[in-house]
């Protein structure tokens, strides 16, 4: 069943639907709010005295139970896809694509049918449904018929698929699908999936870790998506001219005043597993963009930094030493003070407090903790697995204590 958002006046409507229809799930595919704009009436709450059990999932999902009168209750579970922009798509089609596995395993074999909204139930709810249906045809045929069956559904609900980017999409996510499937893996299985990638006999097909991998040189390096880094000023700051940030998710800084390309550093966002843009993806420092490295901790409110490699390693730079040995260094606008340097096993942990000055307003500071990884060597991987544990577990102890913004990663 394919729905717009909910207004105010609707949600008992929209409630009503899902209690006769006996479906089980929803799909929203919308934020309550897009620039500015309301989208979606938070419907969570209707006529039907919806009882909202609150429990977040690791993709966000909340399930109400139903009453009406004297029925039994009835458990309905929302799948909220939050990162699919109006009229445009997702940057890569993978996260939706685990989204799609994770609304049918969780949808009944007795219920009715899946509720999808967007805002207007057209575009990202079309395109949605399109996905579903040919990779479905992909399993049953062995092919897909994208312009026939969006031609279809265009008979049955007006403006399906919005845009040509939305058709597009369309056909890289089955391409996503099609050359890789499905890679997820239950916990139970890892330790058999590890031992099966290293047992391959001679002259048999490769599977497992080896031929994952192997797959990933399938991935497309989207060079038109690499301007800003591409620009002769900014190629300056790359410490390897083959890695800059893509322009969509790099790093902004804010521009200083008469002076252009200030606001580029090579640096991207990352999503972790649970919040979007948790981690900042950069080079080691060179000796002229130390500042920018600091601006970016600072402008960012980043209170976490993985240091991965040596600042020296075969006699090559690897990373410049941007933190004071003792007392304090500025660059810029910003002052550097180291507070404590202390070595626990392969890990040095360095605290500084991060001064900000600006003219004549008045001076803040913030503190910033390094974790310098000593156990990676430039080539090859850790002796052990303990001493990356141990580096997770002291970050993510840090994180819940500085409120969670931006780690920075280097190597």
């Amino acid at each position: 069943v394919l729905s717009a958002g909910p207004k105010q006046e609707t949600v008992n409507d929209f409630w009503r639907m899902i209690w006769e229809q006996k479906s089980a799930v929803i799909v929203m595919l919308t934020n309550l709010k897009e620039r500015k704009e309301v989208k979606s009436f938070r419907f969570a709450l209707g006529c039907l005295g919806a009882a909202v059990a609150a429990q977040l999932l690791a993709n966000p999902c909340v399930s109400p139970q139903l009453h009406d009168g004297c029925k039994a209750p009835r458990l309905v579970t929302q799948l909220h896809f939050t990162s699919w922009p109006d009229f445009g798509v997702p940057f890569t089609p993978i996260g939706m694509l685990k989204f799609l596995k994770k609304v049918k395993t969780l949808n009944p074999a007795h219920a009715g049918p899946i509720v999808v909204h967007c805002s207007a139930g057209v575009g990202r709810t079309g395109t949605f449904i399109v996905i579903d249906a040919m990779i479905d045809m992909m399993h049953a045929e062995q092919k897909v018929d994208v312009f026939e069956f969006v031609s279809r559904i265009r008979n049955q609900r007006p403006q399906m698929v919005q845009t040509d980017m939305q058709y597009s999409f369309i056909y890289q996510a089955l391409l996503e699908y099609y050359l890789y499937g499905d890679t997820e893996l239950d916990v139970s299985s890892l330790e058999k999936h590890l031992q099966t990638s290293h047992s391959a006999a001679p002259n048999l097909v490769k599977i497992g870790l080896e031929e994952e991998f192997k797959k990933l040189t399938n991935v497309r390096i989207m060079k038109e998506n690499m301007r800003t880094g591409n620009l002769p000023a900014n190629m300056k700051k790359a410490r390897v001219i083959q890695i800059i940030p893509y322009d969509f998710n790099r790093v902004i800084l804010s521009m200083k005043r008469g002076q252009e390309y200030t606001d580029y550093i090579n640096a991207s966002f990352i999503d972790g597993y649970r919040q979007k843009d948790y981690f900042i993806a950069t080079q080691g420092p060179l000796p002229h963009t130390v500042e920018d490295f600091w601006r970016m901790v600072w402008e960012w409110k980043c209170h976490t930094i993985v240091m991965l490699t040596e600042v020296q390693e075969r006699e090559q730079e690897k990373c410049c030493q941007y933190w004071p040995s003792e007392g304090s260094v500025t660059h810029g606008e910003i002052t550097v003070e180291i507070k404590n340097d202390s070595l626990l096993d392969a890990i040095s942990v360095r605290d500084f407090v991060v001064t900000y000055n600006q003219g004549n307003q008045e001076k803040q500071s913030r503190l910033v903790r390094q974790f310098h990884f000593h156990g990676w060597p430039e080539i090859g991987i850790p002796a052990e697995g303990k001493g990356m544990i141990d580096l997770i577990a002291a970050v993510q102890k840090q994180q819940q204590q500085t409120g969670n913004h931006p780690i920075t990663v280097h190597c």
